[in-house]
């Protein structure tokens, strides 16, 4: 049986398996780690005596530190690979998560996380080990993609309860301290002895791949007919889906990490224990993985731009919600709901570049939206803090929140989702 055929079971060898597993535990520990920041958020407070606004300065230093590495990590990744880039990642992811253990002054954090740890990120997340599930698979790449980075949900539920009992028994540095190591180790591990970047390399097709017509003149055809060439980053800025992905993206990112940076002080200042916001938290992070699993065979069966636009429609009601209701069932509802859409973009962003401008330049122009996304999410938990340190209260990042949703659902509606050619 040909490894190119969708049938074809790990014991046959396909290597593209065990590269998804090992994309898996990487987000596990990347992203649940990102996301432990709102545990740490009142500790750290309370040890420095920060306002909410300065402690959301560092986050978005390291939103707009990560998110500008983005462009940097895609362009090495289509140069020199995933393994060089994620290795080099990690030191910096590392190394900032440990430093930052032994805080004691603004700059500093600044620098370890905002800098360092933002630097590392770029390399070792969601976009990156997405663009590399692209290269794998071509059968059912979005179940593919969706199954990877399930690793982020599931890092999500476990390590932010973990951290929570960790800052129970310890402090927030003993977190920082634990991240730091278990990354380290973790994700070298994996890029020297698992990760590879093409199945060339290993003389494999991608999963599901055609085999070559054997007649030069069909294949030329074919070629001409199926697959025009693909698109580079300035020639997909001169696109109308381009901007109008870049907008839904830009909200999509305001809200995802608004609601995470803020989550747990938000739900203690009426009233909820840490512990009960920490399990909150933890359930909108399993419930992210319920939405990976739909998105990307949703994907595959009616495109991309279909189940984006659904997001925006579901985040609506949500703000709509919290902002007339502060109670225990409604933070509950909030938090399961709006975890569902969290991750549903992030398998959807190389779909829909992929089948917009093709696959050669996938990780620049892929890591360009994500770049916008997680500059948008950085700047926007950044407010929300001085928001609430002028108002007293969320209740105004919510409205403007649940407005601009609406702007994003009308742009991603409005994404013509088929094959671009060049200009």
């Amino acid at each position: 049986m040909s490894p190119s055929q969708p049938t074809v079971p790990l014991t046959k060898g396909f290597y593209g398996w065990y590269v998804l597993g090992a994309g898996f535990i990487i987000l596990f520990f990347n992203t649940g780690a990102r996301l432990s920041f709102g545990v740490v958020f009142k500790p750290m407070i309370a040890e420095f005596g920060w306002d909410r606004a300065t402690l959301s300065s560092a986050f978005l230093l390291h939103m707009t530190v990560y998110a500008l590495s983005l462009v940097i990590a895609g362009k090495l990744y289509d140069r020199y690979g995933p393994q060089r880039v994620i290795i080099l990642s990690t030191v910096f992811l590392a190394l900032g998560y440990v430093l930052t253990a032994w805080i004691n002054t603004l700059w500093q954090f600044w620098f370890c996380y905002g800098i360092l740890a933002a630097i590392g990120l770029g390399g070792t997340s969601v976009p990156l080990i997405a663009a590399l599930m692209s290269k794998w698979f071509e059968a059912w790449r979005g179940l593919a993609i969706s199954l990877t980075l399930c690793g982020s949900s599931l890092g999500h539920f476990v390590l932010v309860p973990l951290c929570t009992w960790l800052i129970t028994l310890y402090d927030w540095r003993t977190v920082y301290l634990v991240l730091g190591i278990a990354m380290l180790v973790v994700n070298i591990v994996l890029a020297l002895w698992i990760i590879r970047g093409d199945p060339d390399d290993l003389g494999q097709q991608p999963f599901g791949a055609h085999k070559p017509s054997p007649d030069p003149a069909s294949a030329t055809s074919m070629v001409v007919e199926d697959h025009p060439r693909d698109l580079d980053i300035r020639q997909a800025l001169r696109t109308a889906s381009f901007w109008l992905f870049l907008v839904a993206m830009c909200i999509c990112g305001s809200g995802d990490f608004m609601v995470t940076t803020h989550f747990i002080p938000w739900v203690t200042d009426h009233g909820v224990s840490a512990a009960t916001g920490g399990q909150m938290l933890a359930w909108y992070g399993l419930l992210s993985l319920a939405g990976l699993l739909v998105a990307g065979p949703a994907s595959d069966l009616i495109g991309s731009k279909f189940p984006i636009a659904l997001t925006f429609v579901l985040r609506f009601g949500l703000f709509l919600l919290v902002i007339r209701l502060q109670t225990l069932t409604s933070f509950y509802i909030f938090a399961l709901a709006f975890g569902f859409t969290h991750l549903i973009t992030a398998p959807l962003t190389p779909l829909l570049v992929g089948r917009l401008y093709g696959l050669s330049h996938i990780g620049v122009i892929a890591g360009l939206i994500t770049t916008v996304h997680h500059l948008a999410g950085g700047l926007w938990a950044y407010w929300g803090g001085v928001i609430f340190d002028r108002t007293g209260s969320y209740q105004l990042a919510f409205s403007i929140s649940a407005i601009t949703v609406v702007v994003a659902l009308v742009s991603s509606l409005l994404i013509r989702e088929h094959r671009h050619a060049e200009a």
